[in-house]
């Protein structure tokens, strides 16, 4: 069992970023307001890790968290190979006659998206390739501005850049940076703002280990305006509370938790949830 599912850390985790919360909620307060009304960002426990509430304003889009990301803001779009709609936000991946449609909604940094990926990730890919649905990716980077730092914003540019290789390599990259082995703590350090760490989480993937253009998309952040614009898809979003949160053709899946649906933690959970789904 990882220390992400051991009670006591989870406990002091929520109660670290709770305190956050807190004094950014003080010091940000005003800003929020002209930007989202005052929207807050909060932390809850989702079974079998740690899921975080959300609002729709949680994330720093602006790039205010570095020069990189302020630059970013004004950048020219470069959509990703493989996405559609007017910004490339649109993340569709399985065969064109599926007739039904899972969304995903995850945030990179989030501890209870990696334990989802981790339990159901596997069987998502599988229903893909099996024609069972089409799955919609939304990515978001609330958390950037809830635990500080640019990780989430850094892994979904690189995420576009394996997207651009191939849906494939943008699936199984998705899953090595939620893996156990090199998806961060919570409240550890912001792996994910390193670049040569994304890099070595992307030598597991062998579409993209070696690959000279992915590496100087990653590098350059070719894909980090885009990442910006994802981030704001996933924000208008409404009915979204928490990551990681799926719908079945719009309807959100989970069971009834203190700020709407929580997505289910186990395989057998997730696959009961679908079938009923579809059914009806």
């Amino acid at each position: 069992m990882s220390n992400r599912n051991n009670q006591a850390n989870k406990q002091a985790a929520r109660e670290r970023l709770r305190a956050e919360r807190e004094r950014q909620a003080k010091k940000d307060r005003t800003r929020r307001q002209l930007t989202v009304g005052g929207a807050i960002v909060a932390v809850l426990a989702i079974a079998g890790g740690i899921g975080v509430a959300v609002a729709n304003s949680g994330d720093d889009s602006s790039g205010g968290s570095g020069d990189a990301w302020a630059k970013a803001a004004k950048a020219t779009l470069v959509k990703p190979a493989n996405t559609a709609g007017d910004k490339g936000t649109e993340v569709v991946i399985g065969k064109a006659d599926a007739k039904n449609t899972l969304e995903v909604f995850e945030d990179p940094r989030c501890p209870g998206c990696a334990n989802f990926e981790q339990n159901v990730g596997e069987q998502i890919q599988k229903d893909v390739k099996d024609g069972k649905y089409k799955a919609s990716f939304h990515v978001g980077t609330f958390l950037d501005g809830m635990l500080k730092g640019t990780g989430s914003k850094d892994a979904l540019s690189a995420l576009g850049a394996s997207l651009n290789v191939g849906p494939d390599a943008f699936l199984k990259y998705k899953k090595a940076l939620y893996s156990k082995e090199y998806h961060p703590e919570e409240t550890g350090p912001d792996k994910f703002a390193d670049n040569s760490y994304l890099l070595k989480v992307a030598d597991t993937v062998p579409a993209l280990k070696g690959n000279a253009a992915f590496q100087k998309a990653v590098k350059d952040g070719t894909y980090d305006r885009w990442a910006l614009e994802m981030s704001d898809a996933f924000n208008a979003v409404k009915d979204v509370t928490s990551t990681p949160t799926i719908k079945m053709n719009g309807t959100v899946l989970g069971t009834d938790g203190e700020r709407g649906k929580v997505a289910p933690a186990t395989l057998d959970a997730f696959n009961s949830m679908v079938d009923k789904a579809l059914k009806s």
